[in-house]
């Protein structure tokens, strides 16, 4: 059986007329979802629902899944897509960032519960931050 659990993730910082949208489905055949852009810098939030349950290997940790969750049991993520990936064909970028899911014990991840994590917009140099988020600062309750 599986429980249902919000989770939020706060972009900070995010560059300025970039889209940012959540990644919903895999491989090429993948939809945009909540696509934002920061006019003036302020963070943007992303929220989704999602189904979880023990997982198999490790009864203790949370696995999770639904549409916008990405990757295998153990090592489960959500992208948040940039720029083109993001829909927007006309900017310069075409990434994502890769938000991980590992690391959730089944005693946080009661039914109903709303986890929330912080994720910075930018990258050392300046420009979206992409790839898998380092460091990663966990998620915790909201």
């Amino acid at each position: 059986m599986f429980m249902l659990i919000t989770l939020s993730i706060i972009l900070e910082n995010p560059n300025i007329d970039v889209s940012f949208a959540l990644q919903k489905g895999s491989g090429s055949r993948f939809e945009v979802a909540q696509r934002q852009q920061s006019k003036t810098g302020e963070d943007l939030c992303f929220e989704l629902t999602t189904e979880v349950k023990p997982d198999k290997n490790n009864p203790h940790l949370a696995d999770f899944r639904g549409p916008f969750i990405q990757g295998t049991p153990g090592e489960r993520f959500i992208y948040l897509n940039i720029g083109k990936y993001a829909g927007a064909a006309d900017e310069p970028w075409d990434r994502r960032l890769k938000i991980p899911l590992t690391g959730i014990s089944m005693a946080t991840a009661n039914d109903n519960v709303h986890l929330i994590t912080h994720v910075s917009g930018q990258g050392k140099d300046g420009t979206p931050n992409c790839a898998t988020v380092k460091p990663f600062v966990g998620w915790k309750l909201k």
